[in-house]
This record gives structure tokens, C-alpha cells and sequence, in this order.
């Protein structure tokens, strides 16, 4: 039986991982800070694992090291981090101190007490600036933002500890990922989360730009079944994370209203006020600059999924309109409760 660590283990992500290997026998260790996860996260069917998730953050040297002394973890997964890009942009010390050196602590203990392999999840928004498609993972055009760029350098990190002492680590770069408890309530949701949870209250959702830009998605049970196997190979790689698909607002929004039984046409809004929910970036001597935001509303991305399928023998299998069925059915019963 493996022992497996998982941080933000209370976060969207985090807590799917963890009750899927829970279903398996596992062992597990759950960190997290509740900074952005959620004791909801935690409540499955037949298990709940809110007394189980240990309140602690990854900068935590000597806790983290206490966790992993008895030399008996086999894999961690630093799911942990922050992810919002407006929130890295609004805080930008903060961002690199979780995402980059809260992973070097990881990787420091790890190396010290033999965790056979150390995954990291990373993102395909490094891929913000890169022209051709689908993008594979060995080359791409260096990222702009402070969100990408801080999973740029934990990622170089990891590179490092792998050449440097051996180590065996993924880089596991994921797409838009959705799915049930996908964060309908934080300031900026993620695009699936905002129109459902727009739709469940009969209200006209916002977009930018025309609609018409298009992003590449994976379902998150996809994404655990490869985070999962992942575990078995040795060395060092960097893994798209990918349905190799990618889809529209306007097609998406249209699926949604078709399965929510609505039909309220969107509005659409001036690319300068996509992030006016944080002002601090539009203030001081150099605020915000409109072309930035422009690109990354109306970035393309469409990644390459060959690596996953030919080395790790991983298909995605959850469609769009599936996958968007689970995620209505959760969020809507989710404001249900919160009336």
C-alpha cells in the first residue's frame, strides 16, 4: 500500500485526487491552509475527509519535515498554490513565496527523507504567449504574467532537483480544468463556474471580448486518472494535462443554457475591465496595461496531449456536454444549500 501526501488537498483538484485514491486503498497525508480550499470540497458520498486534512501551509519547514521523517511517504503531490491570476497580480510576493518556494520546501524535504517521486501541478497558462498549436511541452514562448511565470520557476526547480540528486518528478501542466466543486464563489471565478452559477440565478453574465476566443479543457476524473499514473515512471518530464480539444464561450454558454433549461443572451464588456474587481492594478505610477488584458482574454490555446497518451497510455474520456452536465448538477444543488 502507497503513502501518498497530498497538498491543497481542500481545493478543487486536491480533494478529487484524494478520494480517488482513497477508493484505492491508499494512505494518505492532506495538508492545506484553507487560504482557497474548502471543508465542502472534502464531503463525498461515502467519505468525508474534513477531520482528516491537516491545517498546515507548504512554507512550513519543520512541519512539513515532521510529516515526511519516518522516511515512509512514497509519492507527494503539490497541488497547493495560488492560482487566481488576478490574485498573483495583485500580490505578487505572496504568489512567489507560495508557489515557488512553498514547492522548494516540498522538494528540499522530499529529497532529505526519500519520497520515491514528487508531482507537481503546473499549467498550460505558461503557453500565454505561444503561437503554434497544439503546443507541446518542449517548446514554448516564454510567459508574461506572474501566475505562469511562477510555475515556470517551480518547474525549473524541479528540473534542478531532478539533475542534481536524482530525484523522480512530473510536471503535470493542466488545462482549464472543470468539474464538480469547481469555485462558483470566489471574486473571479473560472469561466464555467461564472456563467453557472449566472444562470442558476437568472442573471445576465458578463463576457468579454466577443465570445469567440477559444480555450482548451479537461475534465478533472480525467485529469486524476493521469495524475495518478503518472506515479510509476522514473526521471524527469513535463506533461500536458489535455483534452487536445478546445471550445468557444459562445459554444460553451450555448451548451450550458441548452442543459439548464435557460435562455439569457450574454452581454459583453471592454477588455479594460475584466479585473476591475481588483483595482490595485489599475492604480499607482504604472498601472495595468489594456493590451495585457486583451491578450489574455482573447489568448487561443489548444495543447498537445501525445506525450500522455503515448507514454502513460492515458485517453481523456469525459466529453464537453457530460462533463458540463456533472458540474450543473453539483454547483446548482451547492447554491441550493447556500439558498
Amino acid at each position: 500500500m502507497s503513502k501518498v501526501m497530498i497538498t491543497g488537498a481542500a481545493g478543487f483538484i486536491g480533494s478529487q485526487l484524494a478520494y480517488r485514491l482513497y477508493k484505492q486503498g491508499g494512505e494518505l497525508i492532506l495538508i492545506d491552509n484553507f487560504s482557497y480550499g474548502k471543508e465542502d470540497n472534502l464531503i463525498f458520498e461515502d467519505h468525508s475527509f474534513t477531520d482528516e486534512v491537516l491545517r498546515m501551509d507548504i512554507r512550513d519547514r519543520e512541519g512539513i519535515a515532521e510529516l515526511l521523517r519516518g522516511g515512509d511517504v512514497d509519492y507527494i503531490y503539490n497541488i497547493a498554490g495560488i492560482a487566481p491570476l488576478p490574485d498573483c497580480q495583485s500580490n505578487p510576493q505572496e504568489a512567489i513565496d507560495v508557489n515557488v518556494i512553498g514547492t522548494v520546501n516540498l522538494l528540499e524535504n522530499a529529497r532529505k527523507y526519500g519520497v520515491k517521486k514528487f508531482i507537481l501541478a503546473s499549467t498550460n497558462a505558461m503557453y500565454e504567449n505561444e503561437t503554434e498549436f497544439p503546443t507541446k511541452e518542449d517548446h514554448f514562448a516564454l510567459p508574461t504574467l506572474i501566475y505562469p511565470n511562477t510555475k515556470y520557476v517551480a518547474e525549473r526547480f524541479c528540473e534542478s532537483y531532478h539533475r542534481t540528486y536524482g530525484m523522480n518528478i512530473t510536471c503535470l501542466r493542466f488545462a482549464n480544468v472543470y468539474g464538480p466543486h469547481i469555485d462558483c464563489l470566489r471574486t473571479q471565478p473560472p469561466f464555467v463556474a461564472y456563467m453557472i452559477r449566472e444562470l442558476y440565478y437568472d442573471r445576465t453574465p458578463v463576457f468579454h471580448s466577443d465570445g469567440n476566443q477559444r480555450r482548451d479543457y479537461i475534465y478533472v476524473d480525467d485529469l486524476v486518472r493521469l495524475a495518478i499514473l503518472v506515479q510509476k515512471t522514473e526521471g524527469y518530464d513535463c506533461v500536458n494535462v489535455s483534452s487536445n480539444q478546445n471550445y468557444s464561450v459562445n459554444e460553451m454558454y450555448a451548451i450550458a443554457q441548452e442543459l439548464m433549461g435557460k435562455n439569457i443572451p450574454a452581454e459583453y464588456a471592454s477588455d479594460a475591465h475584466y479585473w476591475e474587481k481588483y483595482p490595485a492594478l489599475y492604480e499607482g505610477a504604472y498601472g495595468i496595461r489594456t493590451e495585457i488584458l486583451t491578450h489574455e482574454i482573447n489568448k487561443y490555446s489548444l495543447c498537445d496531449n501525445t506525450l500522455a497518451r503515448e507514454k502513460y497510455g492515458w485517453t481523456p474520456e469525459i466529453d464537453m456536454r457530460e462533463g458540463l452536465r456533472r458540474v450543473i448538477e453539483h454547483e446548482c444543488g451547492l447554491l441550493a444549500r447556500l439558498g
